[in-house]
């Protein structure tokens, strides 16, 4: 018996890409965002989604809470699927973070660096493999909708591919994105990558 993961990252906030927003509060869906989110739940309100869990960040409940609308379904927060602690650069711009260090470091090594008071990715892939595992056992024969990341989709994409952490940078998760997983007892099968909606 096997659980279908539908991987899908928050829509775009105003300014995503232009600052590090981590687990800053207040960063939410601008109107393009949340036209975004609803192009999302009209493409997948046909889908049987079972359950819809988010990342308590406001751009990926808000997110979720268009999913749900679509599918008749209601969101339940899960705390695992929430961004990567990313301790003191969060709401650090990008051009900022390229002069420190530690961010290189991070970016180049993130199985053995961790963020300035946060975590490492080796820790972010802990959280949401629990979480999977148990949603699993919960869902045989269904289909969960999980509203994340995109280092934090990247994470579970990589465990169940077999490939290390350090592979983070060869695909891409945009805002919006579906990623399809199928997962059994016989293993993992990646079924979609970063489908976008625009």
């Amino acid at each position: 018996m096997t659980t279908t993961f539908l991987l899908l990252r928050h829509a775009a906030h105003d300014d995503v890409g232009g600052f590090l927003a981590g687990r800053m509060p207040g960063v939410v869906l601008g109107e393009a965002g949340r036209a975004q989110a609803e192009r999302l739940a009209r493409r997948l309100r046909l889908e049987r989604i079972d359950a819809v869990l988010a990342s308590p960040r406001e751009r990926a409940q808000q997110t979720a809470q268009a999913l749900a609308v679509a599918c008749g379904r209601t969101v339940a927060t899960a705390p695992e699927l929430d961004e990567i602690d990313f301790g003191r650069w969060a709401g650090r711009d990008f051009e900022a973070l390229q002069q420190d260090p530690l961010w290189q470091r991070w970016n180049a090594v993130r199985s053995l660096v961790r963020t300035p008071g946060g975590e490492t990715m080796l820790d972010v892939q802990r959280r949401v493999l629990g979480l999977m595992e148990q949603l699993g056992e919960e869902h045989r024969g269904r289909c969960v909708a999980l509203v994340s990341h995109a280092d934090v989709i990247k994470a579970a994409v990589l465990h169940h591919l077999g490939l290390a952490i350090d592979g983070w940078p060869r695909f891409d998760i945009a805002p919006a994105s579906i990623t399809r997983l199928v997962v059994g007892d016989w293993g993992a099968r990646l079924l979609g990558l970063n489908e976008t909606v625009d």
